[in-house]
């Protein structure tokens, strides 16, 4: 036991003042025909979480763990789990997430690897039966070891690519076996830093292959979740080639893969890339590849990913809309892979924050469901594009319809059109009130 001082997280209420409940985030509570928990499918990382020790670029660690005090790697990775399980249920929150070397160490050659792996495989089975959470997403960690210096799927030496597919069929097996609802693919080392050693369009090539044959093992194993794709504008790559949701569809759709991927988007991430939140959301709908959410927000003052806590509750309310009038979630959910200040040493700490989250995310919760009940703002919307349901509207979507005959429209009603207002001073009034 870790947090043995650590009361069971519960609902109390906007209320109370304790700090170990919950003010907004009542699993059961139902709101539009599901439940909160339904809705929001939280899970918790194992990456920032439970491995990261408070160091950075300018410091070495400021946190002190005693799940990473074994010497041993596989002991540590064990007590890791421990803590991670405890952690898990005292916040009564479904899913965790990993990547593979967050819950697994890497070997001294391939076999000692792959026996790690399935030994893990084991050990995590065992807490999920124990505990009832499950597996939203594992993925590879293709960034971390120097072999992946210049990527693993754009690599230009083959053999790191042979390595990096091996690593990836590895993770999707253990995935795969403990039932995952989605395997995840981030690029961070998939781009460049200079185009003065890059080829570019080899390397495309060379990503859209790995992105194939990952997508030929889903089906041949069977495995049923969904693939996604986490765009990423850089850091630490300089440029990465999913730089962001309509990159990353262009991608697919240029190399036929745009029914087998989806996006998982992180609120950071689309800060980074200059765009709302709510834009890479709605951008994923749009395009028919919506998948998950890494829920971490930045500091839009701060040009670096600082993985905050998703406090911001305008926000996510506006996202949490998007996602409502679009059908919310099917196999992802809402991912805490966020991370503590690193002057937030106290293991309270890692409660505090994942708690503000929470209970962030369950306020906009609750205030985006109220915009789609009152439909003011649908309503403001439906009638701003409402003529083209009308005859000119139905003919310019008729695919009969040609260059010619709108010109000839225009002269034979003689048409001048003339602006109306868009209203989002209004909109914004309902959308805040």
């Amino acid at each position: 036991m870790y947090f043995e001082k650590i009361p069971a997280i519960t609902f109390q209420g906007p209320q109370s003042s304790y700090p170990f409940s919950y003010r907004y985030y009542e699993a059961n509570k139902k709101i539009l025909g599901k439940t909160m928990a339904e809705h929001l499918r939280i899970a918790i990382c194992f990456w920032h979480t439970f491995c990261w020790q408070g160091n950075d670029i300018f410091g070495d660690g400021t946190f002190n763990r005693a799940w990473l005090s074994a010497a041993d790697p596989l002991k540590r990775a064990e007590d890791r789990a421990v803590a991670a399980f405890e952690f898990i249920s005292k916040l009564n929150v479904p899913f965790y997430t990993f990547h593979d070397r967050d819950v697994s160490p890497e070997g001294d050659n391939l076999k000692s690897t792959k026996n790690n792996l399935l030994h893990m495989q084991d050990v995590l089975a065992k807490h999920m039966e124990k505990t009832g959470i499950k597996l939203l997403w594992g993925t590879a960690n293709l960034f971390s070891h120097p072999r992946y210096a210049a990527g693993g799927a754009t690599n230009p030496n083959p053999e790191v690519f042979a390595f990096a597919a091996s690593q990836v069929k590895q993770a999707m097996d253990m995935t795969h076996q403990l039932r995952g609802q989605n395997y995840v693919l981030w690029g961070g080392r998939e781009g460049y830093d200079t185009l003065l050693n890059t080829d570019l369009k080899k390397e495309l090539a060379q990503y859209a292959r790995f992105l194939t044959l990952v997508a030929e093992y889903k089906h041949k194993i069977g495995f049923k979740g969904a693939l996604l794709i986490e765009p990423k504008p850089c850091e630490p790559s300089k440029h990465q080639y999913d730089f962001d949701t309509a990159n990353v569809y262009a991608f697919l759709a240029k190399y036929g893969l745009e029914k087998e991927y989806k996006v998982n988007i992180e609120g950071n991430h689309a800060t980074l890339a200059g765009h709302s939140f709510e834009h890479e959301v709605a951008t994923a709908y749009a395009y028919d590849i919506f998948g998950s959410i890494d829920a971490n927000q930045g500091d839009p003052q701060l040009g670096w990913d600082t993985d905050q806590f998703p406090t911001d509750t305008r926000t996510n309310t506006a996202v949490l809309y998007q996602m409502l009038i679009n059908g919310g979630f099917s196999t992802g959910g809402f991912n805490f892979d966020t991370k503590l200040r690193r002057q937030s040493i106290d293991l309270e700490d890692l409660f505090y924050g994942t708690i503000s989250g929470i209970d962030g995310l369950a306020k906009s919760l609750i205030q985006a469901a109220q915009l789609v009940e009152n439909k003011k703002v649908c309503d403001v919307r439906e009638k701003r594009y409402a003529s083209w349901d009308g005859a000119l509207g139905k003919k310019i979507q008729s695919p009969k319809t040609t260059l010619e005959d709108l010109d000839h429209y225009v002269a034979e009603h003689h048409l001048s059109p003339q602006p109306v207002s868009g209203k989002q001073e209004l909109l914004e009034i309902l959308s805040t009130s």
